[in-house]
């Protein structure tokens, strides 16, 4: 009887070692692109240098250096990316509470409830950091927390669908909701609140949206469909986000080479810059496949590092290289709301009167220093909470 319970402790120690190591990549991905939006973020608050947006019509933003470009460029993998690895989450959640012997209404209403308190924080709390930033002056923002709580809500009720359905759902978004983007000369013309909650960026003083639900929530169905091909098999999947990632960036050089149907504007400029700068609000078909063609590639990479190592001492290798990003990646929520301020704070305070973009990277490493301690904290307050309490996942 002693041998066989410790041979199912063994058992048990192993799953649960599997299931660390499938979802490690995933939140050191998640990790990666949190660090990569707090400097996107200082760049606002510190260096008070931000672009004003790369939106389907008005102005758009150009460089005339690498830096500030490159600055900005890497930060376009953050939505898409945490979109993604939030679709992801849901299906896993999803499978891993209906095997405890939740019903699917108690998932749905899990989620339900998540969407809805992510959008509560964009209006209640969000906000309130964004008016810290210099020049500030809309009454209401529709951001990236209201996308990420409205496509949760969505993505509940499409959670059960077949994986074809999904990555069929998945091209029907990404194309239906680029043809559904107006002609760029009509910018400014199109502000119900109707189009800026569902569809278009854009709006004015009263109501400002930088990220409408339908055109975000293909990011979400796909992270869906990847959870699908995660639990099946996690090194098939990592080798596919590979491939996918590689064959998504070929696609968008074709895209963008071409400059018509997937760009929504054509390139300003004939140069290397111009030829990266996309339009992200809404999010065009050129960006999404950028976007996640690079993400899809860091994912592979850390997947296939992490699964396929057969000596535990190249195991910690790799786990230590991932495990700071992990730290981050792991408590998304509780890093979000505090590096707002956080950056804010050290903006009116260190740099009132802003900083060159050289010059913020150091805020934007203290800020990351301070971050660290933190959230490592937040983690494992959050771990050690019951599977079923709502405080998990916050």
């Amino acid at each position: 009887m002693e041998r066989l319970n410790m041979a199912s402790n063994e058992v048990a120690l192993q799953e649960k070692s599997d299931k660390s190591t499938r979802l490690l990549p995933l939140d050191a991905l998640r990790g990666l692109i949190m660090a990569f939006m707090a400097l996107d973020h200082t760049n606002l608050f510190v260096a008070h240098k931000h672009s004003g947006g790369e939106h389907w019509g008005g102005d758009f933003p150009t460089y005339s250096s690498a830096l500030p470009f490159l600055t900005r460029l890497v930060t376009h993998l953050c939505a898409p990316g945490f979109s993604f690895l939030m679709g992801a989450g849901i299906w896993l959640f999803a499978q891993s509470r209906r095997k405890m012997g939740w019903s699917r209404w108690a998932v749905t209403r899990h989620f339900l409830i998540r969407g809805a308190l992510l959008i509560a924080l964009q209006f209640l709390v969000e906000n309130q950091a964004w008016k810290l930033s210099p020049g500030w002056q809309l009454d209401v923002y529709v951001g990236v927390l209201f996308a990420l709580g409205g496509t949760m809500i969505l993505g509940s009720l499409l959670v059960w669908l077949k994986p074809e359905i999904l990555l069929v759902l998945t091209v029907v978004l990404t194309v239906g909701t680029e043809l559904l983007v107006p002609n760029p000369v009509v910018w400014g013309q199109r502000n119900s609140p109707l189009d800026l909650l569902l569809l278009l960026s854009g709006g004015d003083a009263h109501l400002w949206s930088n990220y409408p639900l339908l055109p975000w929530l293909k990011f979400v169905t796909f992270g869906m469909l990847f959870g699908h091909w995660l639990l099946d098999d996690a090194r098939k999947a990592f080798g596919r986000a590979l491939r996918l990632g590689g064959a998504l960036l070929l696609a968008f050089v074709v895209v963008r080479y071409l400059n018509g149907f997937g760009n929504v504007r054509p390139r300003v400029g004939d140069d290397w810059i111009a030829f990266l700068n996309v339009v992200k609000y809404p999010p065009s078909i050129a960006f999404s496949l950028l976007t996640m063609g690079v993400n899809l590639l860091l994912l592979g990479l850390f997947g296939q590092a992490s699964e396929s190592v057969a000596i535990p001492q190249s195991a910690l290798k790799v786990q230590r290289f991932l495990q700071p990003l992990a730290v981050f990646g792991r408590a998304p929520l509780f890093f979000y709301v505090l590096h707002l301020f956080l950056y804010a704070g050290l903006g009116l305070w260190l740099a009132p009167n802003g900083a060159s973009i050289a010059g913020m990277y150091p805020y934007w490493l203290l800020g990351l220093l301070i971050l660290f301690p933190l959230t490592w904290w937040y983690g494992q307050w959050k771990q050690r909470q019951s599977p079923n309490s709502i405080l998990r996942f916050l």
